[in-house]
């Protein structure tokens, strides 16, 4: 293992256990619902191969019309029925992935350890083309017209045929010597793509020719320490009505000008998991596991909820008028988007979330740390 690859792996360890001072940081108790107003009950459930082992990873479900994709550590990718879990195909690929699957167009696009992009035939899983770069890719790919978009993680940027995995551009920026573990996928948004960076930065390119339109930076590095100096962007990038909105774990959630690139509000607020965008508001899970609601206008403080604290909790996701959210251990819990008090809480899994995934209105698919998955249906209490 590489030095750098361990500081990394060591990093995300101590961040998850220590406070400040080496103190241990307990997970808030869970309190009891006055009036929970949701009633979640379960669906289905299925197992693809053996998860990531890690709650700091980027391999997920994808929720689509067809099929629900996931992926595992050991090479595994998997595509399941939506609505009965059925198995539909799985495919073997060999190798140790790392990201993904994303799914767009007639493909399915993982990335591995091995510095390799695989994108296999949505159909069936069969490989299309195998494209080798040099070095992991923690990021899961993103295809942006006939251009599939891979970071990795000595912080390349590079463009790929959709058609055969050719390698049709590159991008180089400087990387930091000390990061946290994951990435987030590059976000395309038309013919551009707009990437976060682990320096703090965040790029928008030309998705044909990767040619650069503009760069912001998120969050500078501040403090005399490496680990101090952390600006990762690994949160996954949201796009709203001509803004990007960014987080970044160098302590700042920020919206950007999508045509620009000009900062229109920041709010000091340190986060990696992720974001989802309301009518009118942001929700952020910050790096203590608490709750935020910011207006998307202005960056304001509409509510914050306190009731998870470190029990690393996951990216939000919508539901109607609700929020949810997972933990480490095993639970997800609905908060009002209004205010953010609890409305709902189940627990489908002993072991951590990855993230849910809210799809078609009432139904919440959600992926543990042990490749397991859940479905759950979300009803109004009588």
């Amino acid at each position: 293992m590489r030095p750098r690859l361990c500081a990394v792996l060591l990093l995300a360890v101590l961040a998850g256990a220590c406070g400040e001072k080496g103190k241990v940081r307990e997970p808030a108790a869970l309190q009891k619902i006055a009036a929970p107003r949701i009633d979640p009950r379960h669906a289905w459930g299925a197992r693809a191969g053996s998860g990531s082992g890690e709650i700091r990873t980027t391999l997920q479900l994808s929720v689509q019309t067809d099929a629900v994709y996931s992926a595992d550590i050991e090479g595994g990718v998997f595509a399941f029925d939506p609505a009965s879990g059925r198995s539909l195909w799985r495919a073997e690929t060999g190798a140790r992935l790392s990201s993904g699957p994303s799914v767009q167009g007639n493909l399915v696009l993982v990335g591995t350890l091995d510095a390799e992009v695989l994108a296999l035939r949505r159909s069936d899983g069969s490989r299309q083309w195998r494209a080798e770069l040099p070095s992991e890719v923690l990021a899961p790919p993103t295809l942006a017209g006939d251009v599939v978009v891979a970071r990795t993680v000595d912080g390349r940027l590079f463009g790929l045929s959709a058609a055969d995995g050719s390698r049709l551009w590159s991008l180089d920026r400087s990387q930091p010597p000390l990061t946290l573990r994951g990435q987030s996928a590059p976000l395309a948004i038309g013919t551009t793509v707009v990437a976060g960076l682990d320096n703090g930065r965040l790029i928008a390119l030309e998705a044909a020719d990767g040619k650069p339109l503009w760069e912001q930076t998120v969050s500078a590095p501040t403090g005399r320490t490496e680990l101090e100096r952390i600006t990762d962007i690994d949160a996954q990038l949201i796009a709203g009505e001509g803004v990007v909105y960014v987080a970044s774990y160098g302590g700042e959630v920020a919206a950007i000008s999508f045509d620009t690139g000009d900062v229109l509000w920041r709010y000091a607020l340190k986060s990696y998991a992720g974001l989802a965008l309301a009518a009118d508001r942001l929700i952020v899970s910050d790096e203590e596991g608490l709750v935020w609601a910011l207006d998307i206008k202005s960056g304001a403080v509409l509510w914050k909820q306190e009731g998870l604290r470190n029990r690393k909790t996951s990216a939000p996701a919508l539901q109607g008028a609700d929020v949810v959210l997972g933990d480490f251990e095993g639970y997800l819990h609905w908060l009002s988007l209004k205010d953010g008090s609890f409305t709902g809480r189940s627990k489908p899994f002993s072991d951590p979330i990855v993230a849910p995934v809210v799809a078609s209105g009432t139904s919440i698919y959600a992926l543990d740390v042990e490749g397991r998955i859940a479905v759950l249906q979300s009803q109004p209490r009588s």
